[in-house]
């Protein structure tokens, strides 16, 4: 394995001069950082986690990395992550956020300056990132998507018994011509709660209509194109379910501007429950997913790891929530609840 003096043999500087370069200390000359940083590519230099500091202290550094920020990632997703963690660590702590899409080399990272990382997994597209920091034994935790592997922690939510439970309520109301506007393809929860409604619609023996299926982006401005397309059909459904709260809120506001009254001529659901969508006209019902509560477990499990102790339970599945609210509207003469 190449090591940092060997390195530094190869670029004639002092072994201290690669360390400081590698860790883009500004008291070496940039054009120095830039010469040793590409001949770290060149060598495959591979940092050593486990030797971060000569005296083993801590950095006192946590790493947020999510599969995407700039793609798929509602502002709430990305607060709620955010002080869900915060939550849970001391002041003595800080936080770094970044977006795995955004990383060209993995070995440029400096993986050194944290004391462990937390994976928001969205996309199987990170797995190579996952399994190179696993492989390096730096202490890690994946929170959000299903890790099928017993040496990293994983927590998450199951998505698709939520909106099992959250369609099953629509269907006991009455509903039964309803269209689903989905998210980005490649992340796993766009799937997962595909996933569920379709086990709902199966179960209550309700036939699946190909056209009522559209396909969305997360983000609000794609919930109202992607309505604007559904209202076109000859034939509308009854309710319109949203893979998350953001396009909701677009398919409310281009159901609002055609003319339509929610939820009197159409019905909306939502998934995540945002901050904000219980003050929407009319309340936003939707499926709590307990995104602080999974950083916060998921950074007590890393916590412990850091501090060399046992963690016992390798996969942890938080329940969703119900939020029933008024954007639902009963079809039935009435409804035992």
């Amino acid at each position: 394995m190449v090591t940092i003096k060997d390195i530094a043999k190869q670029a004639g500087v002092s072994h201290t001069t690669v360390s400081r370069a590698l860790n883009d200390n500004p008291l070496i000359k940039a054009e120095t950082r830039h010469k040793i940083q590409q001949l770290a590519i060149d060598m495959n230099y591979v940092p050593n986690f486990n030797a971060r500091s000569l005296v083993n202290k801590k950095n006192y550094m946590i790493g947020l990395f999510f599969s995407s920020i700039s793609e798929g990632t509602s502002s709430s997703f990305l607060l709620d992550a955010i002080q869900g963690i915060h939550s849970v660590l001391d002041e003595s702590y800080g936080l770094s956020v970044q977006g795995i899409d955004e990383i060209r080399h993995l070995s440029r990272i400096n993986f050194q300056r944290y004391d462990g990382i937390i994976v928001m997994s969205q996309s199987d597209s990170d797995q190579t990132f996952i399994e190179f920091v696993r492989d390096h034994q730096l202490p890690l935790v994946v929170l959000n998507r299903p890790i099928d592997d017993e040496n990293v922690l994983n927590v998450l939510a199951n998505d698709a018994q939520g909106v099992t439970q959250i369609i099953d309520y629509a269907i006991g109301l009455g509903h039964r011509k309803i269209a689903y506007i989905g998210g980005i393809d490649s992340f796993r929860s766009s799937n997962e709660r595909k996933k569920g409604l379709l086990e709902s619609l199966i179960k209550h023996k309700i036939p699946i209509n190909k056209t009522y299926f559209f396909k969305g982006d997360y983000s609000s401005e794609g919930g109202f194109k992607e309505m604007q397309k559904l209202l076109t059909l000859p034939t509308l459904p009854t309710l319109v379910f949203c893979a998350n709260d953001d396009m909701a809120i677009g398919a409310m506001q281009a159901a609002k501007e055609s003319g339509l009254q929610i939820p009197d001529d159409l019905s909306i659901i939502g998934f995540d429950d945002s901050q904000f969508v219980s003050y929407l006209n009319p309340p936003l019902t939707t499926v709590h997913k307990p995104i602080k509560q999974i950083s916060q477990m998921g950074t007590e499990m890393l916590l412990k790891l850091i501090d060399g102790q046992t963690v016992s339970e390798r996969q942890v599945r938080i329940p969703t929530e119900l939020r029933i609210r008024q954007s639902v509207r009963c079809l039935r003469s009435y409804y035992k609840r």
